[in-house]
């Protein structure tokens, strides 16, 4: 069964806990870490993520080999792109890119979105697992 469960990663403990409640009032799991190594490994094991949030924080362009690295254990994740500024072109492998200037409802709106429009179009597979 086909669950959704967002992968939260952000290094900013100031930020993250209204992020993370943002999130998880949505309804959907959650889960969050603070350091690369862990998202990779936690995509490892959980099999059920959908959607990747990752907190740029202070603008730091630290996140495009853990982008590659997100998409080669799972190329149908949605990956959504928290940073200061937006950002065009969109970075490859992002899906959405929201501002933290903007309000949470903006970043939970485009995740949901994402989710649905996965649906939609029938990608209901989990990460690692034969298509």
């Amino acid at each position: 069964m086909w669950h959704d469960t967002i992968l939260y990663i952000s290094d900013q403990a100031t930020s993250s806990n209204s992020v993370l409640a943002a999130l998880e009032a949505t309804g959907l799991d959650v889960v969050s870490v603070n350091r690369p190594t862990q998202a990779i490994a936690l995509l490892f094991v959980m099999h059920s993520a959908a959607a990747v949030v990752l907190d740029q924080g202070k603008g730091e362009d630290t996140s495009s080999d853990l982008i590659r690295n997100l998409r080669s254990i799972c190329p149908e994740l949605s990956i959504v792109l928290l940073c200061r500024d937006q950002i065009a072109p969109l970075p490859s492998g992002v899906d959405a890119c929201v501002s933290t200037g903007q309000p949470l409802e903006i970043l939970t709106c485009a995740v949901r979105h994402l989710l649905t429009a996965k649906r939609t179009v029938g990608e209901r597979s989990h990460c690692g697992s034969a298509a």
